[in-house]
C-alpha cells in the first residue's frame, strides 16, 4: 500500500514482511541522511496482560518496559552502540507510556546499521549478572529524575489526575519495582510484546523500499508467531483522584503544571482532538492571548509559560505550565477564561490565524528523514494509518469543531494543579511520588 500526501507528493509505502513486521518507508532521495527506527507497542504502561485473550492477568513491576530497551543494546561480544559507532551511525533509544523505539541516523552504512539494528533488538541477551550490573545504572537515572523538577512536576500531576492508570508512574519505575526485575521477567516481556507482529520498522531519506525489505529478508524470520498478548487497564474514573498536589524542591521560583482531565479516544479520534486542544488552548491561554497577557502584565505569570496536549490508550489530558508566585490565582484565572469562552465563543479571526500557523507546521515538521521517521512511527502506534494525517485534518477543521472541543475537553472541575515550592531541603516531601 502507498500512502501519498496530495499537498507536498511524499509517499509513505506500508510492506507487510513476511515475518509480520509492518515496514514503512520514506523516499527522500534529496537528503544525503537516513533514518530508520524499529518500534514495538510496548511502553511504560503495559505492566498488565493477558498471554492470550482467555489467560490470566500477568502483571509486571513498574519500569520494566525502560529496563528490557537499556538491556537489548548489550550482546556477548560488544554492545549494539559500539557497532552504531563502528559505521558512523548516530544511535539511540527511548521508553515512552505506549511504545519503546529504536533509532538511528546515517549518511553513510545504512545497509549495515539496518542490520544491526534488526539483529540486536529481536536477539537479547540477559544474563543474571548483566541484568543486575544494568540495576544500578537505572537507580542512578531514576535518582536523576526524582531530582529535575520537570519530571517531578509531570509525575505529581498525573498522579493527581489518575486514579488507576499506569500514566500515574513514572516510566522508570520506583526503587521498589525495579528491584524487583529479573532475567526472566524480562524474557517474558520480550517474547510477549517483541513480537514482530507487534512491530513496525520506519524508515526515511535516501534510501528505498525495496532496499529496506531486502535487508529484512536477510535479518529476520520468515514467519513469527502471532500476537495474542492483550494489555489490560483497570478501568479510571472520569474525575479527578485530587484537585491539588505539592511539594518542595531546590527550584527559584514556585512552579506550576496544570491538566484537564477527559475521556480517552483511539486512532484517528485521538489525533483529532490532540490537534483541536492544542488550538483551544493556544486560543486561550497562548502567547498572543488577551489572559496571556493580563497575567504577564500583572506579575502572576512569568515569562516560562507552555501548553500541550498529552494522551494515550485509556487517557487523555490537556496541560499548561510555568512560573508564578500564586499558581492558583492563575489557575483560577484560566478556568474564568474558559467559562467565559464557552459563553461567548472563540474568536473566528484567531482561530483562523492559529489553524493556519499549525498547518503550515505540520507541513514544514515532516522536511526531515528524523521527522519522517518520527511521523510514521507515531502513527502506527497511535493507530491512524497515514503519516500525513496530522496536516489532513487540520486542513479540515472549523471554528465549530473547536467550539465543540472546548465543551467535551476542558471542564475546570475535572482538573489537577501541581505544584512545586521553593525548598533547600532537597529530600522533602520526595516520598510522596
Amino acid at each position: 500500500m502507498t500512502l501519498t500526501d496530495t499537498r507536498t507528493g511524499d509517499t509513505c509505502r506500508i510492506i507487510r514482511h513476511r515475518s509480520g513486521l509492518e515496514i514503512r518507508v520514506t523516499e527522500l532521495p534529496d537528503f544525503r541522511t537516513a533514518s530508520a527506527q524499529l518500534v514495538t507497542k510496548f511502553g511504560a504502561q503495559h505492566i498488565r496482560f493477558r498471554l492470550s485473550p482467555d489467560a490470566d492477568v500477568t502483571e509486571m513491576p513498574p519500569g520494566i518496559a525502560h529496563y528490557l530497551e537499556h538491556k537489548l543494546f548489550e550482546n556477548p561480544e560488544c554492545s549494539a552502540s559500539e557497532l552504531f559507532a563502528s559505521l558512523g551511525a548516530h544511535d539511540n533509544a527511548y521508553t515512552d507510556y505506549d511504545r519503546t523505539v529504536y533509532f538511528f541516523q546515517t549518511a553513510r552504512e545504512f545497509p549495515e546499521a539496518l542490520r544491526v539494528l534488526l539483529d540486536f533488538v529481536t536477539h537479547p541477551f540477559f544474563t543474571a549478572e548483566n541484568v543486575e550490573r544494568e540495576r544500578g545504572i537505572i537507580m542512578q537515572e531514576l535518582q536523576e529524575a526524582l531530582d529535575d523538577p520537570a519530571d517531578v512536576l509531570e509525575m505529581q500531576l498525573f498522579s493527581g489526575m489518575f486514579h488507576t492508570h499506569p500514566v500515574r508512574e513514572h516510566v522508570l519505575g520506583t526503587v521498589q519495582s525495579i528491584r524487583q526485575i529479573t532475567p526472566a521477567l524480562l524474557l517474558t516481556c520480550w517474547q510477549t510484546f517483541y513480537n514482530l507482529s507487534n512491530m513496525a520498522l520506519c524508515c526515511a531519506g535516501n534510501i528505498t523500499a525495496e532496499q529496506v525489505v531486502q535487508i529484512a529478508d536477510a535479518v529476520l524470520p520468515e514467519t513469527a508467531p502471532p500476537m495474542r498478548a492483550v494489555p489490560v487497564l483497570l478501568p479510571e474514573p472520569g474525575q479527578v483522584r485530587k484537585r491539588r498536589m505539592q511539594c518542595s524542591m531546590d527550584v527559584g521560583r514556585t512552579q506550576f503544571m496544570i491538566g484537564f482531565k477527559s475521556a480517552p479516544a483511539a486512532g484517528m479520534e485521538r489525533l483529532r482532538d490532540s490537534l483541536l486542544c492544542l488550538l483551544v488552548i493556544e486560543l486561550i491561554a497562548g502567547d498572543s492571548a488577551p489572559l496571556y497577557l493580563e497575567l504577564l502584565d500583572s506579575g502572576l505569570l512569568h515569562d516560562t509559560f507552555a501548553t500541550d496536549c498529552l494522551a494515550g490508550d485509556g487517557w487523555f489530558a490537556v496541560t499548561a505550565e510555568g512560573e508564578s508566585e500564586d499558581p492558583d490565582a492563575v489557575c483560577a484565572a484560566l478556568c474564568k477564561e474558559i467559562r467565559r469562552v464557552k459563553t461567548e465563543g472563540l474568536d473566528a479571526q484567531r482561530f483562523a490565524d492559529c489553524k493556519k500557523a499549525a498547518y503550515g507546521d505540520a507541513l514544514i515538521g515532516l522536511n526531515s528523514p528524523e521527522a519522517a521517521a518520527d511521523a510514521m512511527t507515531d502513527a502506527f502506534v497511535s493507530g491512524h494509518a497515514s503519516p500525513f494525517a496530522r496536516a489532513e485534518l487540520l486542513a479540515e477543521l472549523t471554528l465549530s469543531d473547536a467550539q465543540d472541543c472546548l465543551m467535551r475537553r476542558f471542564d475546570p472541575e475535572c482538573l489537577t494543579l501541581s505544584v512545586i515550592t521553593p525548598e533547600p531541603n532537597l529530600n522533602k516531601n520526595k516520598g510522596d511520588l
